[in-house]
């Protein structure tokens, strides 16, 4: 004979993961907003303006994935 048992998490539980879920989500929507607005801004630069400041134009997705995770 077959039994079934059901668990039931509690509402609480529920909410918790809820709240956890969108905490990360807004987290990942601020690093990639971060990521574009700094991609977006080195990128608008000159090759010179980089060379000012020390830069390749082959260091600005590195730079900006660094910028964006410090969040």
């Amino acid at each position: 004979m077959a039994t079934l048992s059901a668990t039931h998490a509690s509402a609480g539980a529920h909410n918790g993961r809820l709240a956890h879920l969108k905490s990360q989500f807004g987290a990942a929507m601020e690093r990639r907003r971060i990521y574009k607005t700094t991609m977006n801004e080195l990128r608008a630069l000159s090759d010179r303006d980089l060379a000012d400041l020390g830069l390749h134009r082959s260091m600005i997705k590195r730079i900006a994935l660094e910028a964006a995770n410090k969040v």
